[in-house]
């Protein structure tokens, strides 16, 4: 089917080509998103007559989502999930949950800005773009993580490969130190209960008999 593009739409064309697509696509997405009309004659007089309207308004749209872009662009939100201890959310993170943690960093994003090629289905600090407008995008981090404090790990730098050798080697750096600590408090007990080789000593006693 050929249609008659009304916007920018990526992988496809600018606004005033004429493109053919697949029915499904035109019928699914480009017409009732207001994205195309049908490339009759009438669609292609009445685009030709509303042209500089439309690029008006495209270049109004376009402003406004610069500046969005402009403070959304780099922007971290955390999604809190549980995980096993290798990193694997028991679930997964979409685009949605994405725009919500945006939105409740005080940013109006909808799901559907949200680009997301497949579900997050593991912790760490993950790289989303945000398509605003046709021609404006930007990429924030999702910090998907267990906790907040974890979440702030993440945002330092550590990955959780690093976070659970971490954990790994101060559980067994504590474990030493109580063995240690019970050594040596045997040690002492032992100390307490056998009394020193100069203690078991007694004085040598002259073991002659006097002279008659």
């Amino acid at each position: 089917m050929d249609v008659i593009l009304l916007e920018r739409v990526a992988k496809l064309g600018q606004m005033g080509d004429v493109v053919s697509v697949k029915q499904g696509y035109a019928r699914n997405f480009l017409l009732p998103q207001g994205k195309a009309l049908r490339a009759t004659k009438g669609n292609m007089e009445s685009f030709e007559n509303r042209k500089a309207q439309l690029e008006a308004q495209n270049l109004e749209t376009k402003k406004e989502a610069e500046a969005v872009a402009a403070k959304l662009d780099g922007q971290q939100f955390v999604v809190i999930r549980s995980a096993s201890d290798a990193g694997s959310l028991y679930g997964s993170v979409s685009n949605r949950d994405a725009a919500d943690a945006a939105t409740e960093a005080g940013f109006s994003v909808d799901k559907k800005q949200m680009i997301l090629e497949a579900p997050i289905k593991e912790l760490g600090v993950h790289n989303m773009i945000v398509r605003l407008h046709p021609e404006v995008e930007c990429t924030v981090e999702i910090n998907v993580a267990r906790s907040q404090e974890e979440a702030e790990l993440q945002a330092s730098g550590k990955s959780i490969q690093e976070l659970a050798a971490e954990a790994e080697a101060e559980a067994e750096f504590e474990i030493a130190e109580l063995f240690d600590d019970i050594g040596s408090a045997a040690l002492d007990d032992l100390e307490e209960a056998v009394p020193s080789s100069d203690e078991d000593e007694a004085p040598a006693e002259d073991s002659e008999e006097p002279k008659a």
